[in-house]
């Protein structure tokens, strides 16, 4: 007789019960790894305390996107490694700033096709190794202290108008967006704000740029004719990198060399042949320039650095401040014709006239249909690099683990929708019933796997003896179920088993259990 499936847990309860915990055990081990962390330079954090606010990219992204210059703006979660699955690749630029978890071989790989091969735009803001895999692919390395540099650092004052202490790890450059002055004190012309709207001009003039604490980036391998490498910020050649102390004669501080302490590095790949619309509103082959920006420095897209009213409440100061007293400040490097002045307005003016000059807006090959929109143009946050808050971090890590498996919109949600569904159905299911014709063995009871409940006994034996019923009469559950006790007695017809069927005062020792268990294998032979 087979066993009944209600004396036990269900395989549907089983699959319930495992996928809750494994919920469980995965939410919890992911919340115990993010606890006590608060996530940093992401575009999308806006409501958290004010000086974490101030480390956010949230002024970049408004800047950038709808409340801006109208970029369509998006983010990546998961993995840099799908950049090349993206549309218009040559249209997108990927910004990564400060990389808390450092990329692998296979990310580094894809990042670099994408710009060498695909067209795309990338810029990096770290001052860690956490971008040299990257790096490494470009011939480029970081250095894994900050930079000192006694002539060039800015001054900040406090809440109460003093100024704090000197840091001249907190540096000031002038830079120009595609251009390398090869005189490092020649004075550059000053991108006024007309300037910065007309492509002819900004491509000539120069901009201040201020650094929080950057590190050092040098470019290793320069013999690569298949691409254009600009050193557009460096330091002085007083520089050195502060590995033990701030001690400029501390021979394990080496002093790298001006053009060698590179801030920000430019490399673009011209000539890289894709598809997009040319004139006559139809596709055909245009040559477009693949672009990667090294930046010494994330914090040089922060808030506090990004916008000058937060650089204002955070006590940045300008040139005109008597706290720089006989030291050199960027206007010594800068030369205004228009009485407009040298003053810095935040790094946002710098970078969105980069990204403005990276992206393919000055295509002639391409449609001015598409160039002339800013709307045709992507930029795509990179979240995937920063440590999450608890909350969030369950939700990041069950996204990011889909879109491992794609990165088309619509079959993520056909995936999540998918896995409900089946686990929807797992535990729907129904035990497989057990065949209703089959070898009946009522007598070895001790050698089940899972003994029966000796209270139990009598009920089974009943069920054993209604199954041997309906079976040795051809019936099926339901025409057994159809029967009337009248009609079930009258297919068994000995008197001891009707009384056992349907008797509910009379009991029975096991002694008389065993042999009506005997009496049952004999019935119908």
């Amino acid at each position: 007789m087979a066993e009944d499936d209600t004396s036990g847990i269900k395989l549907e309860t089983w699959l319930l019960v495992g996928f809750i915990v494994a919920m469980l055990l995965s939410t919890t081990v992911i919340i115990a790894t993010s606890a006590n962390k608060t996530t940093v330079y992401s575009a999308y954090v806006t409501g958290e305390d004010q000086n974490v606010q101030y480390q956010q990219v949230s002024s970049m992204r408004d800047s950038l996107g709808d409340d801006g210059l109208d970029y369509v703006i998006a983010n990546t979660m998961s993995t840099p490694m799908l950049v090349n699955d993206w549309r218009e690749p040559h249209r997108t630029m990927l910004v990564i700033a400060a990389p808390e978890k450092p990329f692998d071989n296979a990310e580094a790989e894809a990042l670099h096709e994408f710009v060498t091969e695909r067209g795309g735009k990338v810029i990096i803001a770290a001052n860690s190794t956490n971008a040299q895999t990257v790096a490494d692919k470009f011939d480029v390395k970081f250095f894994d202290a900050p930079v000192v540099d006694p002539n060039r650092y800015y001054e900040v004052a406090s809440q109460t108008g003093e100024a704090e202490p000197a840091d001249s790890r907190k540096l000031w450059a002038v830079a120009g967006v595609n251009k390398v002055w090869d005189d490092q004190f020649e004075r550059r012309p000053y991108c006024s704000a007309e300037s910065l709207q007309d492509s002819s001009k900004y491509s000539d003039c120069a901009l201040p740029v201020l650094f929080h604490r950057p590190t050092a980036i040098q470019v290793l391998d320069n013999e690569d004719t298949s691409r254009n490498v600009k050193v557009l910020a460096h330091a002085s050649g007083s520089a050195f990198i502060a590995r033990e102390n701030m001690d400029a004669n501390d021979p394990d501080n080496p002093i790298l060399g001006g053009n060698n302490t590179g801030l920000i590095i430019r490399m673009d790949y011209p000539g890289i042949e894709t598809i997009d619309q040319v004139k006559g509103v139809r596709e055909g082959n245009v040559k477009v320039t693949g672009s990667i920006v090294f930046v010494s420095d994330h914090s040089v897209l922060a808030n506090h650095l990004w916008d000058i009213a937060d650089a204002e409440v955070t006590g940045k100061q300008q040139c005109d401040s008597g706290f720089y007293g006989e030291r050199p400040c960027w206007d010594s490097l800068l030369s205004s014709s228009e009485g407009s002045g040298t003053d810095w307005n935040g790094n946002q003016d710098y970078f969105v006239t980069l990204i403005r000059d990276m992206m393919e807006h000055e295509n002639e090959d391409i449609s001015t249909v598409i160039t002339s929109k800013n709307s045709n143009f992507y930029i795509v946050f990179d979240e995937s690099r920063h440590v999450t808050s608890a909350m969030s971090s369950p939700f990041t890590e069950a996204m990011g683990a889909i879109v491992m498996l794609t990165s088309d919109t619509l079959l993520k949600w056909l995936i999540v929708l998918n896995l409900m569904a089946l686990l929807s159905i797992a535990i729907m299911v129904v035990p497989e019933k057990e065949n209703w014709r089959h070898v009946f063995d009522l007598t070895r009871f001790r050698e089940r796997p899972n003994k029966v409940d000796p209270n139990q006994y009598l009920q089974r034996v009943r069920e054993a003896m209604m199954a041997k019923v309906r079976q040795f009469n051809d019936l099926t559950r339901d025409e057994m179920a159809r029967k009337t006790p009248g009609e079930i007695q009258s297919m068994v017809k000995d008197p001891r088993l009707i009384e056992l069927l349907y008797s509910q005062q009379r009991s029975y020792s096991n002694e008389e259990l065993r042999q009506l268990l005997q009496q049952i294998r004999r019935w119908g032979k």
